[in-house]
């Protein structure tokens, strides 16, 4: 690094302050490379100074002046041009959950609203349920509603005209809002009151507040006068939801408005305190106003990778502010603008492996991610955190070799930082040669002066090793794993698991990820580098010069941004009046952004724009974020247009979902500009450029080398050359095996690779693979390739499910990816399946099976059946299953499937789920066993005769009300199944299709040992004790269980004599239901990632009397005893197992809506356009032994997320007037059970509606002296003649609104004004009241991981079941 001269006012400093380490570029403002300082110190070491990036500037100002600067010495900033941050302050605080105490203000009915989020579970087989804990403290209910006026269901577009307030007048009831919609105003708020309101919060000692009120985004006033006041009052921070973010969605908009209260204030006293620390004051007021030289600008990164003046950074905007530092960084210095290779972003640090791509010269943005169990609405980089880094612990579980999500965290960290801690990835890679003590900073032990400790990593390996070859060898020595392998073993499966996402991620984009240059940075990424790209098809890598610091690095390059955004509500379309309108909302948008950056003294041409419109298809919920073409590609694409916003759209939904809907309107939801202050002319030359002009040279054997080593790879260890960074030149390549290092990085080139050092990069070319053949032994299991083939068949059903995804075009498979995607053995055995709904587990294979057995040897290649009935291992109707055969010559190998929930299959009501169902023709379509494909012609003359015509044969029963959607995801369901079979043909190609076979028996048998374990243990806790139980249906009917254990095998039997009889109404539950129902359980009690296949159910014998409801005949109907049946089922195994308290069990399925099919007195059949709803609602969950029951939540069989109450209210003509915590509702005990919930609906036009529940008159039990919880009630407010004589409200003279019970399972034709109030049952207590509460608070290990755009799809996926 060099000593430039330092110009007048010219030092630029970044700054990164990570979790760990803080690092520091600083440069002299010659703005070259060669002259840079860098700087790595501790992020905390109280013994030597206060605060981190302070002591990193005294450095380097001490470095550029010469002068020694004193510790605690205000630093002068007369040489400084700018101090640019990132920093975990925000990130640290909301983990920790040490930010300010806070008040939220909301619409009264919603105190409640983030306690039940969107009332799914984040892990679904915790039976122990842990939602983040809320962030405020207190919560004030305000009498004031709003709601809009038109709904986007309505068949016939209405649209409301209306004028804005400042127009229509103050006293109007019908306003237009800032998206263009008519707002209704049915309760003004009262000035006065809420000043008492929010007096007695600030007397309580509470001084910052969020508000958000219902539909807040696009009506503003009721929350403007609540700040309004609160200012008034005195209250030090005020996060108003309109102000922060102006997007539609209650629950995300009241997160981000509480999290920016309470971390705003935090980030505002550190930055105090860091000002305090410097003569004369920072930022762009600063220096527009202090005399002299005494000011120097000062920015901090946002999570959206732009920079923003100190004065304006916010807690909102600051979560990712560090990991945005390395995305820009690696964005600018590996990207081509000319050559356009995308590149996947790959920082693995010591405690976080983080993951996000950057093409098309762009940023990938995300509106709404979570992090620290905190969703925020706010544009942020989509970076997704799939693995702790360095930093992953190891473990040997259930016969498989298991990386990770625990972390060893900075203290202790792994074992060789001596401090005691665990094994992890940095121990294996040190054991393995991998990693150099040489080249690690001496930071370790006492006194913090030494490197790091090879013994500590040694001597638990030989600990884990020998628990391995225990359970491996049997005893036998020549099957025994060296400690070699046992290390390697874990590297390979920390690939695999890093893998796993990152194709994920690139795939759900529509990206292919062997079209990408992989970039490489952090401390660890160097090690795994080649061995990620080579699984993900990448042939380069491209590791910078300044790869350990990349994030500060990106600081130094980035622009300052200013962001605007507004709602809106129009529909699209190339007419000059719509274009004109969204142009001005766009122009004043511009206009507020460019006075921003003017007042931070950018002006003219350094001040850019991007603008874009938010757009969707009507009906559908995948907003896409379009960007406004460029010139270029105006020309190129849409003739010219550079407003072709729609057509831009139609574009990108091509790419990313397979699809377009050219026969529906385009919604525009959202109108954004981005301000972009360019701080930064022009980089070195880009990578392409400089490998164009590049001139080789091959180093020999010997040369430049620091030393040699003995480094383990593919096949054993091996002589490998060391090479210092520094003394490398530019053009010199080195052929792998090789280790590159310098003080902050090491980086692994492994045979078949070659190292070429450029001016600004080491760039890795992949050669062949990594070692030797894939040769597999079949005749004893590998441990390492059995967890390798776990991921690799998972990943495979992953893959499949995203096929399906993209190819379909309902909502249900779409949005609500209510689907499933398995592999199985020739025999019909589930191998794997994603995900994991659990009432998909046991059914598939049934359903396979039982198909295999009907068409044994008469299937050709190119046939593909589908089956969707109860007697075939079909849950219910709507969820239809399509299965392909895959061949080696005549034989078939293996089956895929895909099981889909189509949203109408026809019978008596549409959404094919009636609450009072008899036969199961009125619940749709029923195919038993049909070829959907023959030898590769597709049947659609026979599938629409299936779906359309023979359901409409039945009495008062229509076929399919949407064939065109049916037809449709049937094709994506063979599409799916079809890339499937070539992911494993891929999988035989590189194995051999014996291995691949042994591999899927040995998957099955390792999950059959983990339940023979369970089931062994199990017997020893209840010794001699029965483990039976009873519960009974709301009518009566019982369901029965004996459990049967014999402890030297590790075997059951379930058996379910006493079970009642079939039911002539729709809770019979088919066989597959209570085979779904035993696996999950079975999951929820062995509380470890095992793989779920047909293994589970082999140690298990289940009885199912004939003719019992739980056994039905092929006419009876099924479509409760998929969705409430199937609770009860499952509450009763966790009874017998003394697992838990009962949870609400039930889904409380609601429907509404109205139009259809009827037939008149002449039998003619008419249609009336209209629509249908439907949606689950949560309860209380169980209370257990160590944990409380959680409220509002969904538990066991389903996990479907609840419509955000402005989206329900926006769609639908409803108003939810109350959606909250049911108190009382939940069974008491030394552990109390979760509350259920109540939801209180009003309609405003006449529909019928429907509830389908139970758990309204037998209690879900208490345990272990615990209480029963409250059962559920369904009310029907509903407006009737006055009685004589009777008081009451009621809207006319003799009219009164009466409550009326609906009972569980009812529809009714509700009117105008009139209501349906859902109360939810609660669960059951644990232990006595009174007693000592044994509560154990479980960490989860990724609360801290980044949860981008990866994570959301996972967490929808398990929403759907």
């Amino acid at each position: 690094m060099g000593s430039a001269s330092v110009p007048e006012r010219g030092i630029r400093i970044a700054i990164d302050r990570g979790g760990t380490f803080t690092d520091c570029v600083g440069n002299p403002g010659t703005g070259k490379m060669e002259d840079d300082i860098v700087i790595k110190l501790l992020s905390v070491d109280p013994s030597n100074y206060d605060d981190a990036p302070l002591e990193g500037i005294r450095r380097l100002l001490s470095k550029f002046t010469g002068k020694d600067i004193p510790r605690g010495e205000p630093l002068d900033t007369s040489k400084i041009e700018s101090i640019r941050m990132g920093t975990t302050v925000a990130t640290n605080a909301l983990l920790e959950r040490k930010g300010e105490d806070i008040a939220l203000v909301v619409t009264n009915g919603f105190k409640d609203c983030l306690a039940i989020g969107n009332q799914s579970r984040p892990n679904i087989f915790a039976l122990n349920i842990q939602k983040p804990e809320v962030l405020y403290k207190k919560v004030v209910e305000i009498d004031e509603r709003v709601t809009l006026e038109d709904y986007a269901e309505d068949p016939e577009r209405n649209e409301t005209r209306a004028e804005p307030i400042e127009k229509a007048g103050r006293d109007a009831d019908l306003v237009r809002g800032m998206s263009g919609e008519a707002v209704r105003i049915l309760q003004r708020p009262q000035e006065e009151t809420i000043r008492k309101q929010l007096q007695e919060v600030y007397d309580s000692g509470l001084k910052s507040i969020a508000v958000c009120l219902m539909h807040g985004y696009t009506f503003p006033n009721h929350e403007a006068l609540i700040g309004k006041v609160a200012k008034e009052i005195g209250f030090e921070h005020v996060s108003l939801s309109h102000e922060l973010m102006p997007m539609i969605k209650l629950v995300p908009r009241t997160t981000s408005a509480c999290a920016d209260a309470y971390l705003t204030p935090a980030i505002k006293k550190y930055i105090s305190g860091f000002e305090a620390g410097f003569e004369g004051g920072l930022g762009s007021e600063s220096v527009k106003h202090e005399k002299g030289s005494k000011a120097a600008r000062c920015e901090f990164m946002q999570s959206d990778g732009g920079l923003v003046d100190v004065k304006s950074f916010s807690g909102l905007r600051a979560i990712l502010s560090g990991p945005a530092g390395g995305v820009v960084g690696y964005a600018l210095t590996s990207y081509d603008p000319e050559t356009k290779i995308p590149v996947i972003g790959f920082d693995m640090g010591g405690t976080s492996t983080d993951v996000s791509r950057y093409g098309s010269g762009r940023y990938d943005h995300v509106f709404e991610t979570t992090t620290a169990g905190v969703t925020i609405q706010s544009p942020q980089l989509d970076i997704n955190t799939v693995a702790a880094g360095g930093g992953s612990r190891l473990f040997w579980r259930n016969g498989l070799f298991v990386v990770g999500p625990e972390s060893a965290s900075a203290h202790p960290g792994p074992a060789c930082y001596r401090k005691g801690g665990p094994l992890t990835i940095t121990d294996a890679n040190l054991f393995l040669g991998r990693l150099l003590p040489d080249f690690f900073p001496k930071i370790f032990g006492k006194n913090e002066n030494e490197g790091l400790d090879a013994e500590a990593s040694e001597k638990l390996f030989k600990e884990l090793a020998a628990d391995i070859n225990k359970e491996v060898s049997g005893g036998n020595k020549d099957k025994e794993m060296s400690l070699d392998e046992v290390a390697y073993g874990f590297i390979k499966i920390a690939n695999e698991t890093m893998t796993r996402p990152i194709r994920s991620l690139t795939e759900a984009r529509g990206h292919d990820t062997s079209k990408h240059r992989l970039a490489t940075f952090g401390g660890a990424g160097g090690q795994h580098a080649v061995a990620i790209a080579e699984a993900l098809g990448i042939s380069q890598i491209l590791i910078h010069r300044y790869s350990s610091v990349l994030s500060a690095y990106g600081m130094a390059l980035a622009d300052v941004v200013d962001e605007r955004q507004e709602p809106e509500s129009k529909v699209w379309s190339d007419d000059k009046d719509v274009r004109e309108y969204l142009q001005k909302k766009m122009t004043d948008l511009k206009a507020k952004s460019t006075a921003t950056l003017n007042d931070q003294g950018f002006e003219g041409a350094n001040i850019q724009f991007e603008e874009y419109l938010n757009v969707r298809y009507r009906g559908t919920e995948s907003a896409l974020m379009i960007i406004k073409p460029t010139k270029e590609e105006a020309e190129k694409e849409f003739g010219g247009d550079e407003w072709a916003f729609g057509k831009a759209f139609v574009k990108q939904h091509e790419q990313e979902f397979g699809f377009t809907l050219p026969d529906r309107d385009i919604i525009i939801d959202d109108v954004r500009a981005r301000g972009i202050g360019m701080t930064f002319e022009g980089l070195e030359k880009t990578v392409d450029q400089q490998l164009k002009e590049i001139k080789l040279k091959d180093l020999h054997k010997g040369e430049k080398q620091y030393s040699t080593s003995q480094v383990y790879f593919e096949g054993g260890r091996q002589e490998t050359p060391i090479y210092k960074l520094e003394d490398i030149a530019v053009g010199d390549r080195i052929k792998g095996p090789a280790i590159i290092a310098d003080g902050t990085q090491t980086i692994v080139v492994t045979p078949g690779a070659s190292a070429l050092l450029i001016n600004t990069h080491v760039v890795i070319n992949l050669g062949e693979s990594d070692g030797q053949d894939k040769k597999v032994d079949t005749k004893e299991v590998d441990p390492i390739m059995l967890s390798i083939f776990a991921h690799r068949f998972m990943a495979i059903a992953e893959q499949m499910g995203r096929a399906l995804q993209k190819t379909s075009v309902s909502t249900n498979v779409k949005e609500r990816l209510d689907y499933s995607c398995a592999l199985f053995d020739y025999e019909g055995g589930l191998v794997a399946n994603a995900p994991h709904l659990p009432v998909h587990l046991g059914s598939m294979s049934t359903c396979v099976k039982k198909q295999a057995e009907i068409w044994k040897g008469k299937l050709k290649r190119g046939d593909v059946i589908v089956s969707n009935h109860p007697m075939f291992g079909g849950t219910h109707l709507p969820d239809i299953t399509v299965i392909t055969p895959a061949f080696s010559g005549d034989k078939i190998i293996f089956y895929v499937a895909s099981r889909a929930h189509h949203a109408d299959i026809g019978g008596i009501l549409p959404g094919s789920m009636p609450p009072h169902s008899r036969e199961l023709f009125q619940e749709g379509a029923a195919i038993k066993s049909e070829k959907l494909v023959s030898e590769g012609h597709f049947n659609e003359e026979r599938i629409i005769e299936l779906l359309h015509k023979e359901p409409a044969q039945y009495p008062g029963c229509s076929g399919t009300r949407c064939l065109a959607d049916n037809i449709n995801d049937l094709k994506a369901q063979i599409a799916a199944n079809q890339k499937g079979i070539n992911l494993i043909s891929t999988l035989i190609e590189d194995y051999g299709e014996d291995v691949v076979q042994f591999y899927m028996t040995n998957i099955q048998d390792n999950a059959e040992l983990s339940v023979r374990n369970l089931l062994k243990g199990v017997s020893k806790r209840f010794e001699g004790q029965d483990l039976s139980a009873i519960d009974f249906m709301d009518d009566g009917s019982p369901i029965k269980l004996k459990i049967t254990i014999d402890a030297e095998k590790g075997e059951a039997v379930f058996d379910f004599e006493g079970t009642g009889p079939e039911v002539y109404g729709n809770i019979n539950a088919p066989e597959a239901v209570t085979y779904s129902a035993i696996i999950y359980c079975l999951r929820c009690l062995i509380s470890e990632d095992i793989p779920l296949n047909q293994g589970c159910l082999k140690p298990i014998h289940v009885k199912i009397p004939q003719k019992s409801f739980l056994s039905p005949s092929a006419n009876a109907a099924v479509v409760g005893g998929n969705v409430l049946t199937s609770q009860r089922v499952t509450d009763v195994v966790l009874h017998a197992f003394r697992a838990c308290a009962a949870s609400q069990g039930d889904c409380n399925n609601l429907t509404f809506g109205f139009g259809g099919s009827s037939t008149s007195t002449s039998g003619q059949k008419t249609e009336t356009k209209g629509f249908g709803y439907y949606e689950t609602i949560a309860g209380g969950s169980g209370a257990g032994p160590t944990w409380n029951g959680t409220s509002g939540v969904h538990t066991h069989m389903t996990n479907t997320r609840i419509t955000d109450a402005e989206v329900f209210e926006r769609r639908y003509p409803v108003i939810l007037r109350e959606f909250g915590l049911r108190e009382g509702s939940a069974g008491r005990g030394m552990h109390r059970g979760g509350e259920g919930v109540v939801r209180d609906i009003e309609f405003r036009i006449p529909v019928q509606v429907s509830i389908l529940s139970e758990r309204r008159c037998f209690r879900p039990y208490g345990l272990e002296g615990g209480e029963d919880a409250g059962v559920g009630v369904n009310v029907w407010v509903r407006e009737v003649e006055k009685k004589e004589g009777a008081e009451g409200e009621g809207e006319g003279e003799g009219k009164e609104y009466r409550f009326i019970s609906l009972g569980g399972k009812n529809t009714a034709s509700m009117r105008p004004g009139e209501r349906i109030i859902v109360n939810t049952p609660g669960g059951g207590g644990w232990g006595r009241e009174g007693e000592g509460s044994k509560v154990v608070r479980q960490r989860d290990p990724m609360e801290g991981w980044r949860k981008g755009s990866l994570a959301e799809r996972q967490s929808v996926a398990e929403a759907s079941a």
